[in-house]
């Protein structure tokens, strides 16, 4: 992936997550909606700008991590309109 296609990606995230935060959507499904798409921007500079492209195992790892994270995330988001 080139730096361009990196970037170019990265805003189109962006976009993405400022789209569903200028809908009105609220509270916990804002959450719902934007994290996962911060985790993918956070891939995206993980293996291209970190290069851990080339070191595939330590990119699942941080992929684990971050998708862990994630989930923890959204479900701290949801858990008090429970």
């Amino acid at each position: 992936m080139t730096a361009t296609r990196a970037w170019m990606i990265l805003v189109g995230l962006s976009a993405l997550s400022t789209l569903a935060a200028a809908s009105g959507i609220a509270g916990p499904w804002l959450a719902v909606a934007v994290l996962p798409v911060a985790g993918l921007k956070g891939r995206v500079i993980l293996n291209h700008y970190l290069h851990l492209a080339q070191a595939p195992e330590i990119a699942r790892g941080f992929s684990l991590v971050l998708g862990l994270f994630i989930a923890l995330l959204i479900g701290l988001a949801i858990l008090p309109s429970a």
